[in-house]
């Protein structure tokens, strides 16, 4: 497996969302069908793991810490604060330097470790001045609790003033083909600080695999049911793109989820994608994309095909729009 870098550490150049094996696309996978996946992205090369404390609100990190403990040195580890279930038992924001740290605190233990490599806020609680939020954070490096600190779903400006407490490694946002929103600012702006962008849903939540043409056959609680891309509005015009990326795909000679992580990872040297699938053979297709070489030509008409002029709808509705600080590019 290729390498980047995440800040100090040297990571495979694709590595694992583990959210999809205890959250938001209906019913997770039993657990042994979990265990068997971690442990085979770790033999697959795969050496930096993404969970939060948000996902199956701490069973997910529960996993990771009980299926991996034994092979902690194997890979880097990345979790989220500032965002989980509060004492009321609901999804809350929350940035506040005390339960920052508290977070922290419940995270090692879930995971069954001393210290936590990346450790990134989840998302900046607005009502907190994020100087305040990366001050705690900043505080946890001190106290040898985390390794390196990193932000999600944040602004080039939100980037910069929190970077100016403390070093920033990595910035974990939506990026795709079909999500070109880090391009406005937040790409160039970890280019310059010299942080990381970690791209989650690198091939749009399951869409750019080609494989997800009928959104009646999604479970009831999967959270592409909100979104409006997925929605009867938008829908059928988003399948429209598939047959062109396809053609594309041929002409790599790959499978479309490998040239849509081909195509981020061609981007820029600073990307790391996550995908996340609950699926062996799903994940050994994604890695594959390591080793597509894409021509600036191929590139070009992948762009030109799906871009925020083509892709139909808004990625999230209006009201989670409002929880995130990102630079967002208006689609069709």
């Amino acid at each position: 497996m290729q390498t980047r870098k995440v800040g100090p550490f040297d990571v495979s150049a694709i590595g694992l969302g583990c959210m999809s094996l205890s959250h938001a696309y209906g019913t997770p996978p039993d657990t042994a069908t979990s265990e068997r996946l971690l442990l085979a992205a770790l033999d697959l090369g795969v050496t930096f793991l993404d969970t939060a404390a948000l996902y199956g609100f701490g069973a997910n990190e529960e996993l990771v810490g009980r299926t991996l403990k034994h092979r902690r040195n194997d890979y880097v580890l990345a979790s989220k604060c500032g965002m989980f279930r509060n004492a009321a038992g609901v999804r809350e924001i929350n940035g506040r330097p005390e339960v920052v740290k508290q977070t922290c605190e419940d995270s090692l233990r879930r995971l069954q470790t001393d210290v936590i490599d990346l450790y990134y806020l989840h998302r900046w609680d607005k009502t907190v001045p994020i100087e305040d939020s990366v001050g705690a954070l900043s505080e946890l490096v001190a106290e040898g609790k985390i390794k390196t600190i990193g932000l999600s779903e944040v602004s080039a400006d939100t980037l910069r003033k929190a970077h100016a407490v403390h070093p920033v490694t990595a910035v974990q946002t939506e990026y795709s083909l079909w999500t070109r929103n880090p391009e406005v600012a937040v790409l160039g702006a970890c280019r310059e600080l010299g942080a990381a962008l970690v791209a989650f849903s690198p091939v749009a939540r399951g869409f750019l695999t080609g494989k997800l043409t009928d959104v009646s056959s999604l479970p009831p609680k999967d959270i592409r049911l909100g979104m409006p891309r997925f929605q009867a509005e938008h829908f059928p015009a988003n399948l429209k793109l598939l047959d062109g990326f396809a053609a594309l795909a041929r002409d790599a000679g790959c499978t479309m989820a490998q040239l849509a992580i081909a195509w981020l990872l061609h981007k820029d040297e600073i990307i790391v994608p996550i995908p996340g699938t609950t699926r062996i053979d799903h994940l050994e297709e994604d890695l594959g994309g390591a080793d597509v070489v894409l021509t600036p030509e191929l590139m070009q008409r992948a762009e030109v095909l799906i871009n925020p002029r083509t892709v139909s709808g808004p990625r999230y509705n209006a009201a989670t729009q409002t929880e995130i600080d990102t630079e967002e590019l208006q689609t069709a």
